[in-house]
């Protein structure tokens, strides 16, 4: 399987609360929503909710770090899959993979068909890896990504002409030296670019 790492990102390299306002305010983050709000003015075609839709649906298994897992459970977990358009479908896919978590403080898992991955985290991801199958998804789980540098198959990145000066980074100072690709640019009406960057392509 492959390790695809999906992320909304700024001009300066913040992933951190982009989907509301209250979806992570750790370290005082003034600026959630940031990424929903663009969209509301600017993505009038709804072509970043077409492109997630076409992303999602190769989504084989979660990769999950324990905050976003908690984010996504309180969520996804619990939304109504019969709930019209994109959120229904992205549910109803989401309750049904398995989801993969790190986590040095969980010790059971309520949202269903979700599993912990145990103390040795990189030699558990590499067991999925080699398993044969399609992407596994990682969202959000900065430290995680940090933790699995080197796993890494894909970044696909939707970069947002904003820049917010404060917030997590999804390449954070210490990241591990990687080399990537640039494989795809698609620039969307919004005026959001999409990048997909390959590991040894």
């Amino acid at each position: 399987m492959k390790i695809v790492v999906q992320a909304f990102v700024t001009l300066d390299g913040v992933v951190q609360g982009g989907g509301g306002p209250d979806e992570d305010r750790e370290g005082g983050f003034a600026h959630g929503g940031w990424m929903m709000g663009y969209d509301e003015q600017f993505d009038k075609d709804d072509e970043g909710g077409k492109l997630v839709a076409e992303w999602e649906g190769r989504t084989e298994a979660l990769l999950l770090g324990r905050k976003t897992y908690d984010i996504w459970a309180g969520a996804w977990g619990v939304w109504d899959e019969d709930a019209p358009g994109l959120q229904g479908e992205l549910t109803r896919r989401y309750n049904r993979v398995p989801k993969y978590v790190a986590s040095r403080t969980l010790t059971e898992l309520g949202w269903k068909n979700s599993h912990l991955l145990g103390p040795d985290v990189p030699a558990a991801v590499k067991e999925l890896k080699a398993k044969p199958g399609g992407e596994i998804r990682v969202w959000g789980s900065t430290v995680l990504v940090k933790a699995l540098a080197d796993l890494i198959d894909e970044y696909r990145l939707a970069v947002y002409p904003i820049v917010l000066g404060t917030g997590k980074k999804l390449f954070s100072d210490g990241f591990p030296l990687s080399r990537f690709t640039l494989v795809e640019s698609r620039p969307l009406k919004s005026g959001v670019l999409i990048n997909t960057y390959r590991r040894g392509a």
